[in-house]
């Protein structure tokens, strides 16, 4: 199937994009001697992961959907952290987890008793138990995606330990960063072991967290490495792991999209496009941010100038303003760039609106459908 062919809209994936992060991940890895492992949180398009699981097999879940994915079509060591397990799902979490982070320490003392007797009736299979911990330290501007922030929900301050590590725990796990750099990362660490060094020698593994945007163009991957060569020099004895779940996708995928019509009002042009960004880029509000579109030009008052606008009935369905060479018509095809990671994992049927195809195109140019989705897709989701 070529490109050209695919009625929009549709999300495609390139597999050369994707080996080109995959190659940069591993050799951190290798480079750094640490663990990265892949977060479904980001990005869960599993057919894509007989890929990914050639250079990562680990990954990280925060629900027993994501454990139940990374067992079944990664094939390696899942670590799990959840803001809260139950008695109903904590048994599920142990039968596929290696690792378990618990949240505070009152979740872990609920249910020390129950690891440690799954361990004792495991001897060949043990889950790590671990507490996530807040270094307290913000180096994310958008707060809906801070856990740093003062009275977050997320882990256990070091006022709380009060110098005392519960029995037990194997692990600490601090998660801080949003599409961060590794100065960042340096910032966080440093607050993390100012307010945590102490509890290092009695325990085994470190997990960074997501965060790490290492693929990104322009990031010091060469300082990131030096830091954790650094850490790892400092603390030889522990086992280091990372779960960035935007730097094995960013940059990966885009949304196809086309122009169905053009609505003038009150000044304003708005091309309304078969997409939408509630349903199909709700980071685009959330965050919020504008995305690139590859037709564009640099904003130009004199040029063609639009408004997008999605398909659905929300009112606040769209995003910023794009100048354009030439005037849009209808049928035009825009390439809304970036698309893959935090975006397929999000999206949702509201107002019915038809989902977008999910389509793969290999190193050769050849492109076939991941998925489609239809009718029968979003009449199942309601009751």
């Amino acid at each position: 199937m070529k490109f050209s062919d695919i009625p929009t809209p549709f999300y495609i994936v390139y597999e050369d994009r994707l080996r080109r992060n995959l190659e940069l991940i591993s050799r951190v890895m290798r480079e750094a001697d640490v663990d990265i492992i892949m977060a479904f949180k980001a990005n869960a398009l599993w057919r894509t992961f007989p890929i990914i699981r050639e250079y990562v097999n680990s990954s990280t879940a925060s629900s027993l959907n994501e454990m139940k994915l990374g067992v079944e079509e990664l094939g390696g060591n899942v670590h799990s952290y959840c803001p809260a397990y139950t008695d109903d799902t904590i048994g599920e979490f142990l039968s596929g987890s290696s690792h378990i982070t618990f949240n505070s320490i009152a979740q872990f003392n609920r249910f020390k008793d129950t690891v440690d007797s799954y361990n004792r009736s495991h001897p060949d299979r043990q889950v790590s138990p671990g507490i996530r911990v807040n270094p307290q330290c913000s180096v994310i501007d958008t707060d809906i995606y801070n856990p740093a922030l003062p009275g977050s929900r997320f882990g256990v301050t070091s006022d709380q330990l009060d110098g005392k590590l519960p029995d037990g725990v194997e692990g600490l796990h601090f998660h801080a960063l949003c599409e961060s750099s590794s100065y960042d990362l340096e910032k966080v660490l440093n607050a993390f072991e100012t307010q945590f060094g102490d509890y290092l020698p009695r325990i085994k593994w470190v997990n960074m967290g997501g965060g790490h945007l290492m693929t990104r163009e322009g990031y010091d991957v060469d300082h990131l490495i030096s830091l954790l060569k650094a850490f790892k020099q400092r603390y030889p004895w522990l086992k280091v792991i990372m779960e960035p779940g935007s730097a094995f996708t960013w940059r990966t995928g885009d949304l196809i999209t086309s122009v169905v019509d053009i609505v003038y009002n009150q000044g304003v042009s708005t091309a309304i496009i078969d997409a939408s960004f509630a349903c199909h880029m709700p980071d685009c509000l959330e965050m919020p941010y504008k995305p690139a579109i590859s037709e564009s030009v640099a904003d130009d008052a004199s040029l063609p100038t639009y408004r997008l606008g999605g398909n659905s009935c929300l009112s606040g369905d769209y995003v910023g303003d794009w100048s354009f060479a030439k005037p849009l018509k209808a049928g035009d095809k825009l390439t809304l760039e970036d698309m893959n990671h935090y975006t397929t994992v999000k999206t949702t049927m509201f107002n019915g609106i038809q989902h977008p195809a999910i389509v793969f195109c290999d190193t050769d140019g050849d492109c076939r459908y991941l998925r489609q989705f239809t009718y029968d897709d979003y009449k199942n989701r309601m009751s």
